[in-house]
């Protein structure tokens, strides 16, 4: 089935670093854009720089999911198709000191903006998750009938969003994707967007840039005695544009759904390769020429030794497959840190 380019989808979160490279492959496949975002982790340059790479302009509303009003105002002034939604707090370690803000954000904008949505009959969703949904396990890959156990706030509100979901497409015909990422890394290729944490990065590779670039003094690496080949914890690291070609292919999938019929499948998007914590350090100082330094700090509360992908279900279902290889991920890293080094700050 042919996608009309007329079609609208609604990206939330849409300037953040996986939102804005969403909105540039929509909008260089033809899709029209509308933006909702309220910059608390994101930046309005991003959206700018979106329309410089792709030569197409988008739709951008400043608000928040819970703004109730709002939601159904941009409802009302847009035709929308679908909707991906990824405006949500995203920090394992941010979400054990301040788990309420999580469920608050997280959890109760979602529930607003599956009310507006179901108000509208807009009933065609791409979920942003995680794999930090599964339970932690010595059995890897991990695929989608893992258990699932989350083992800190920010993957219990992806949880418990995922359980939303489902149950809402057992009571109505929902068509709803749940993507659950491994650890996104890499930027466009252009250098004009990229992860761009607000004050210290929650996560790896924006802080081994950072100190690479001499932004930042020490890497600190959460524990070096997890039962792992040297120590440190391993993840499955797949670039941000691969990811973001995994929501089109869902996209499209759902496009094509009858819309009297429920559906609702998760999806793992990785690369099913596993790199620990030093190897990506290592990595990294040979792509940028740079050392980086690093102290070994106690475990992290809520974090596992090892997490990789069996990503064959988007294979098989969405014709998916993740493309880009490790040097390709730390050299376009590289070159955003290089060319943005205070990220949309500079």
């Amino acid at each position: 089935m042919d996608i009309a380019v007329t079609e609208t989808i609604l990206v939330t979160g849409g300037a953040g670093y996986i939102g804005s490279h969403a909105c540039v492959a929509l909008l260089i496949a033809g899709f029209e854009v509308v933006v909702l975002d309220n910059f608390s982790n994101s930046h309005p340059l991003a959206l700018e720089r979106v329309q410089k790479i792709t030569g197409r302009t988008l739709v951008f509303q400043q608000g928040d999911l819970r703004d109730h009003t709002m939601l159904d105002q941009l409802f009302h002034a847009h035709r929308i198709s679908a909707v991906m939604h990824f405006a949500v707090l995203k920090a394992v370690g941010e979400s054990c000191s301040n788990p309420l803000a999580y469920y608050d954000n997280n959890v109760v904008g979602t529930i607003h903006l599956l009310q507006v949505m179901q108000a509208h009959a807009v009933q065609r969703l791409i979920f942003s998750s995680s794999a930090t949904v599964y339970r932690p396990s010595a059995v890897m890959p991990l695929d989608e009938n893992a258990a699932l156990g989350a083992t800190n706030p920010y993957g219990q509100t992806k949880q418990m969003i995922e359980q939303m979901l489902m149950d809402c497409c057992a009571s109505a015909p929902w068509q709803v994707a749940l993507l659950r990422y491994f650890n996104p890394v890499g930027a466009h290729e252009s250098g004009l967007i990229g992860e761009d944490p607000a004050g210290i990065p929650n996560n790896l590779l924006p802080y081994v840039a950072q100190v690479a670039a001499g932004v930042r003094e020490v890497l600190p690496v959460f524990g070096n005695d997890y039962n792992t080949p040297d120590g440190t914890g391993v993840r499955d690291f797949i670039h941000v544009q691969d990811l973001v070609a995994g929501h089109l292919a869902a996209l499209r999938l759902l496009l094509t759904k009858d819309k009297q019929q429920a559906f609702c499948r998760p999806y793992n998007l990785g690369t099913g390769n596993g790199y620990s914590v030093l190897e990506m350090v290592q990595a990294f100082e040979r792509i940028s020429g740079k050392s980086v330094r690093y102290r070994i700090m106690p475990r992290r509360d809520g974090d596992v030794a090892a997490c990789w992908a069996n990503a064959q279900r988007a294979q098989q279902e969405l014709s998916w497959v993740a493309e880009k290889n490790l040097d390709a991920m730390l050299a376009d890293s590289w070159r955003w840190q290089s060319n943005n080094p205070q990220g949309y700050r500079s």
